[in-house]
């Protein structure tokens, strides 16, 4: 079994786990047709619309 020959330091460690922690914040597009925010490439929750259509029943 592979066993490290010396300690890792913490600097080496904590740099290590560092690039999990840069998370990249969310785009948002804004809705065609109710202009709210909305992920890109999804259905507006608000509205129902997507690619200029109607996919889900509006309230």
């Amino acid at each position: 079994m592979a066993v490290p020959k010396r300690k890792t330091s913490k600097s080496k460690r904590d740099m290590r786990r560092a690039s999990n922690s840069k998370m990249v914040v969310v785009a948002l597009a804004k809705c065609p047709q109710c202009h709210e925010p909305k992920l890109p490439h999804r259905v507006c929750k608000e509205c129902g619309y997507y690619k200029n259509r109607e996919v889900v029943a509006s309230n």
